[in-house]
């Protein structure tokens, strides 16, 4: 029997709408950490491109990721900051590494090229501690023999919102500098004693690059990006070293995965003559029970094929991508710990 002419048009709508409404539902949504933004955009092209599933990321900071997942206005947050097992528990959250990298000191002095500048833990502290205020004191230049620094003002440039970044970097100062640990401590959010604030990576990149005799810490892709003057860097052991995915693998090599509740490692300040001393790893937040289990899956989906598929992407912009067997160990929780609404593994 032939089909009306207008019946196999509205067959035809019909299926194009539930094909559009069918991707639309698809489409999954995360909000947090700068830190690992410019990996996620670039793993979510390609996996658009490969799937057809959008991934919608809100680079807010970490802070903000971590009150959307607790909202549930988001499919998943993201902290460079890991929660402590208790907070995980009482949110009835679990969270899992999805991608590691290195947090950099970056300045805009004329004449100083990028990887020129030598600076440690105590002088960088000093600086932020609002102590060392000119490019051309003697504790600069102490690790700088022999380069004519200029005699301007330091202008300190730090994060303006709650950021996994500034965790990252006031909990490698706090370990280093006793003064900066009693005065400042390590926090997403702290109270700077000096300096001007940039929302997210993005704006300390900007002000760094507007200031002339500024400094600030970015995530070290966004230093590459803009083009911004990164410094070397003395780790625990004494040496100085410069930030690429090599220094940030050195970094995490001797980390506990297994043995650490919820997975928290915090990667700063660790041993190894080639370790860089700022590297951490960003985390991804799920609630444990997933309301919308097929929306739950997609996001273990995206982070799969990521683990599977991003490794060179992540080199391209000098991250880490996560080890096999810390890959392995992150499977099986999202088996144990990620349920429906009836009890059933998601994944």
């Amino acid at each position: 029997m032939r089909i009306p002419h207008f019946l196999k048009a509205a067959t035809i709508a019909a299926a194009t709408v539930m094909s559009f409404h069918s991707a639309l539902a698809a489409d999954i949504t995360g909000a947090g950490a700068t830190f690992p933004y410019p990996i996620y955009a670039k793993w979510a092209e390609a996996y658009k491109k490969a799937t057809g599933v959008g991934m919608n990321y809100q680079s807010i900071g970490s802070g903000g990721g971590i009150k959307q997942i607790k909202a549930k206005t988001v499919d998943f947050g993201a902290s460079d900051m890991p929660l402590p097992e208790k907070e995980l528990e009482q949110d009835g959250l679990m969270q899992f590494p999805a991608i590691m990298g290195g947090v950099v000191p970056v300045v805009n002095l004329e004449g100083i090229k990028a990887g020129q500048l030598k600076l440690s833990g105590p002088v960088i502290a000093g600086i932020y501690l609002g102590k060392i205020t000119k490019w051309n004191a003697p504790e600069i230049a102490a690790l700088n023999p022999g380069m004519k620094l200029p005699a301007e003002d330091i202008t300190v440039v730090h994060r303006a919102d709650g950021s996994g970044t500034s965790f990252l970097w006031t909990n490698y100062l706090s370990q280093t500098s006793p003064e900066f640990k009693s005065t400042v401590g390590a926090g997403t959010a702290v109270k700077w004693p000096t300096g001007v604030g940039g929302k997210g990576n993005e704006g300390v990149a900007a002000n760094v690059q507007r200031v002339k005799g500024a400094i600030g810490y970015v995530e070290y892709a966004y230093a590459k990006r803009n083009n911004i003057a990164h410094t070397q860097l003395q780790n625990r052991d004494g040496q100085f070293v410069q930030p690429d995915d090599e220094t940030f693998k050195a970094a995490a090599a001797g980390a506990d995965w297994a043995k650490t509740p919820g997975m928290a490692v915090v990667l700063t300040n660790e041993a190894g003559k080639n370790s860089w001393p700022i590297t951490g790893a960003s985390f991804i937040l799920m609630h444990k029970s997933q309301a919308d289990a097929a929306k739950g899956k997609e996001v273990l989906k995206f982070f799969d094929w990521a683990y599977k598929n991003g490794g060179e992407m992540a080199t391209e912009l000098d991250y880490v991508a996560m080890p096999a067997p810390v890959v392995k160990m992150v499977q099986d929780s999202w088996k144990a710990q990620l349920k429906d609404a009836s009890g059933k593994p998601v994944w």
